[in-house]
């Protein structure tokens, strides 16, 4: 009976060993190379957006395009903080009382606005004027592409450990800068 019960847990070590361990290498490998791809998307479309000082629709879906390659699915957040100025005042009331002196602030325009403006709801082609979203010089505009599913390397590695990571997040992007130019 001991000759057997070890035979049985040999075949299953052996299994783990040749196949399931080197899937999940592979897996990782795979991970690896959808971050690459995903950082390339999200560092070109970013740099095209502060050179060019717009986001057009079809800049949007070349974007998505590329990161859809990988497989896997991503929320993708975008966020433009606008830089405006408030002029300080010692009497809000009386003009003469400027103080030389300005107050910086940003305004946030975040994923669902920018949206808004790129896919509204109308007949508008792709390349109108209407539905690019300009910002201005010296505004700040980032991007940050997270995925929602569950990798291969994921699920490989709960299995492995008999455990749930419960995170999907494997493949998390941040990028942004300053606007540099305003080409429109």
């Amino acid at each position: 009976m001991e000759n057997i019960f070890s035979k049985v847990v040999a075949v299953l070590i052996a299994i783990v060993l040749l196949f399931i361990y080197p899937l999940y290498q592979q897996s990782i490998k795979q991970d690896n190379l959808s971050q690459l791809i995903v950082q390339g998307a999200v560092t070109e479309l970013v740099d095209a957006v502060r050179t060019k000082g717009y986001i057009s629709p079809s800049m949007y879906l070349e974007f998505n395009e590329k990161i859809g390659s990988t497989g896997n699915q991503f929320d993708i957040q975008m966020e433009h903080l606008h830089k405006k100025y408030n002029p300080d005042y010692a009497d809000l009331a009386n003009p003469n009382s400027f103080r030389n002196n300005f107050e910086t602030y940003y305004d946030g325009h975040y994923t669902e606005e920018i949206m808004n403006v790129l896919f509204p709801n109308n007949l508008d082609p792709l390349n109108s004027e209407r539905r690019l979203y300009k910002l201005t010089e010296g505004d700040f505009f980032k991007i940050k592409a997270v995925n929602t599913n569950r990798t291969m390397a994921t699920v490989i590695g709960d299995i492995l450990t008999a455990s749930n990571t419960g995170n999907n997040a494997k493949i998390l992007v941040p990028y942004g800068g300053m606007v540099l130019n305003e080409d429109y």
